[in-house]
C-alpha cells in the first residue's frame, strides 16, 4: 500500500481543563513553556492559552484550553488529553487517501487551524460508512510549512 504523505513529527499537544489559570500554573510557571498567543471560538466553544517549547522547526505547540460555556459542545475539556497534531507533508493527499482508506474525519473538512496551518481532524470514533478512527484520541492532521518539510521530511 502506497501511502502518498508522510507524518513528519507532533505539531502540537491539546490539554483541556475546567480553568486555564491552572493549566498555566503548571505548564507556564513550573514547567516554563512561553505563551505566544491566545485564541477564543464561541463556535468551538473554546478559550485557549497557545505555548511553545522548542525552537523553529522543531517547536511543539501546547494548547491550554478551556471551554467558553461548559454546558456546551464541544467539551474541550473532556477527555483532558484533547486532541494531538501531526504534522503532514501534503494534507490535501493525506485527507484524499484515509479517506478512501475508511477513515472518519470530523466535519468541517479542510480548514485554517488557530495556528494559522491548514488542519483537519480524524474522528475519534468510526462509523458504519467510515470504520477507521484513532480509536479514542482526537487527531488533528496540520499541513507543514515549508521549514518543517526540510528539516523533518
Amino acid at each position: 500500500m502506497s501511502r502518498p504523505f508522510k507524518v513528519l513529527g507532533i505539531q502540537q499537544v491539546a490539554i483541556g481543563g475546567e480553568s486555564k489559570q491552572k493549566l498555566a500554573k503548571f505548564w507556564v510557571e513550573i514547567m516554563g513553556l512561553t505563551k505566544v498567543s491566545d485564541y477564543r471560538s464561541e463556535k468551538e466553544n473554546v478559550d485557549e492559552d497557545i505555548l511553545s517549547m522548542g525552537k523553529g522547526p522543531y517547536k511543539v505547540e501546547i494548547d491550554l484550553m478551556e471551554p467558553v460555556d461548559a454546558s456546551k459542545s464541544p467539551k474541550v475539556h473532556d477527555p483532558k488529553l484533547n486532541h494531538i497534531g501531526l504534522w503532514i507533508d501534503d494534507l490535501a493527499k493525506a485527507v484524499e487517501w484515509l479517506t478512501a482508506q475508511g477513515v472518519r474525519f470530523t466535519p468541517g473538512g479542510i480548514r485554517k487551524g488557530a495556528a494559522g496551518y491548514d488542519v483537519c481532524f480524524i474522528h475519534p470514533k468510526g462509523n458504519e460508512e467510515f470504520p477507521l478512527s484513532s480509536e479514542g484520541v482526537l487527531v488533528e492532521l496540520v499541513q507543514a510549512p515549508a521549514d518543517v518539510i526540510a528539516a523533518l521530511g
